[in-house]
């Protein structure tokens, strides 16, 4: 815009002639209560975006809550023996596939737990301190409870998922999720 034409609506902040503006004003007129106006239709239109975005997430969400279904129960496998975890050790294994980290714990003579190794806030990998009786995740000071999974401190508040176990001639066997 040159500085001899004076805009249509040549009002400006202070009061004083377009003329007597600062260069910057001239270069840039743009009035405050303006800038910050957003009209009924630009409003709307971000609404309908926003809103199909939500709407494609819920149905993702469906389709994969679906297609798990479907899939059903994984197999039974074959963790480790009885006699080769000592008490108060643990084990990683991968379960139900080979992406899924497990720990299996084992808390006394009969007693074994395994969870996805998994933090449930942001899936940093929970390390078992037996001797506290949780787990422990290192990223944001996180445990959870070592007997039933669920959380004790830190940001976490859904429980660890539990891996089904089954004890049978010596062996200890994942035999689902749940």
């Amino acid at each position: 815009m040159s500085r001899d034409v004076e805009p249509a609506d040549a009002a400006s902040p202070d009061g004083a002639p377009w003329r007597a503006q600062p260069r910057w004003r001239q270069d840039f007129p743009v009035d405050v209560e303006q800038d910050e106006y957003v009209s009924r239709r630009d409003f709307t239109r971000f609404m309908v975006v926003i809103s199909g975005a939500f709407a494609v997430g819920q149905l993702w969400i469906v389709a994969q809550n679906r297609l798990r279904r479907r899939r059903g129960q994984p197999e039974i496998r074959e963790i480790a023996s009885v006699d080769s975890l000592p008490i108060g050790g643990s084990l990683t294994f991968h379960y139900p596939t080979e992406r899924e980290t497990c720990v299996l714990v084992r808390l006394d003579e009969r007693r074994f737990v395994a969870y996805d190794q998994a933090c449930t806030h942001l899936s940093c990998p929970v390390i078992p301190r037996v001797d506290e009786g949780r787990f422990a995740c290192p990223c944001h000071d996180g445990s959870f409870d070592l007997e039933s999974g669920r959380p004790l401190a830190g940001p976490p508040r859904r429980p660890l998922v539990r891996v089904q176990l089954s004890v049978t001639g010596g062996k200890v066997y994942a035999t689902g999720l749940g």
